[in-house]
């Protein structure tokens, strides 16, 4: 496999739009409902298998009709599950997320199997063999908080592999756990809210420039609406979002990863392949769910690879 995403997987149900939770047994009728796969390393994947990137996912799931679906969904659009372990007696994480018009998303979530994901479920010569290991939600996988996979990590890098990183949650005890793992990967992709609170910093430059003090070659800030920022050793470099019509933001982040490391897989540079990522997150922002906007992102990375300007 050329990319492995490793980490958290979710199954979303999705409903749009809604502006507000029905008093008492009141029914609201919407536009769309939708259940997709979704989740750090999950979405990520799907939307990597949509550009033509070979991808395979690790994570766990639950022994129940929700891991059913999941498994089934990420095969059906071309990820290879295999790397994804059931752990028997244990709930599929999933999230339902009532979207606002405006398409911000409130959600209910249960954690369930991704907290159980320890080393031991990992297929480590697949790690090794890959050209880029994606952990995806490493604030919430504390199983993997271990000596041993970190060793796995620099052994993986000092092979070859390039190792990104995103984040799941908004809750700062757990960004700073999830600060220990800065030393073994190449490339962090927070949000604004995220870097904030892992770094400590009062604004967003500063947070980029501490966290890539302590290790990363490069942080990428997702910046919502502005766009995102880039620090390397060389410098801030701000890539702006593409002005398309907002739907709903679930799954932006795992399309602006997907984008990133494709671009990284075509052999671009990270300015090169942060423009990929955010015409990726701009297709999936113009529909319900973190698979929305797919078709065509094969073709977009075909022209970007021709030399053609990313366009929505």
């Amino acid at each position: 496999m050329t990319v492995v995403t490793l980490g958290v997987h979710i199954v979303d149900v999705l409903a749009r739009p809604v502006e507000s939770i029905p008093d008492g047994q009141d029914t609201h009728l919407l536009e769309q409902i939708r259940i997709t796969a979704a989740g750090a390393a999950a979405g990520t994947a799907v939307d990597l298998a949509g550009l033509g990137v070979p991808v395979a996912s690790m994570g766990a799931v639950g022994d129940d009709e929700l891991g059913d679906f999941l498994v089934m969904i990420m095969e059906r659009r071309g990820v290879d599950v295999t790397g994804i372990v059931r752990k028997a007696g244990e709930q599929t994480a999933a999230s339902i997320l009532p979207i606002r018009p405006d398409g911000g998303r409130p959600s209910f979530h249960v954690p369930g199997a991704n907290l159980s994901l320890s080393p031991a479920d990992l297929d480590r010569g697949r790690l090794l063999g890959a050209e880029v290991v994606h952990l995806g939600g490493m604030d919430v996988t504390w199983g993997l908080y271990d000596p041993g996979f970190f060793a796995l990590l620099d052994e993986a890098r000092e092979a070859g592999v390039i190792v990104t990183m995103d984040l799941l949650s908004n809750m700062r005890d757990l960004m700073q756990g999830a600060r220990s793992f800065l030393p073994h990967i190449d490339y962090l992709l927070p949000n604004e809210e995220q870097a904030l609170m892992m770094s400590g910093a009062a604004e967003v430059e500063e947070a980029a420039l501490t966290l890539l003090g302590e290790g990363p070659r490069a942080v990428l800030v997702t910046l919502g609406g502005e766009g995102s920022l880039i620090a390397t050793a060389s410098g801030i470099t701000r890539v702006p979002a593409l002005d398309v019509p907002v739907v709903d933001t679930t799954g932006c982040g795992d399309a602006y990863c997907a984008g990133f490391i494709a671009g990284l897989v075509d052999g671009r540079d990270v300015v090169g392949a942060a423009g990929l990522g955010t015409a990726v997150a701009a297709r999936v922002a113009g529909g319900l769910g973190s698979d929305a906007g797919l078709d065509g992102v094969r073709e977009l990375r075909a022209g970007e690879r021709a030399g053609e300007p990313v366009r929505d």
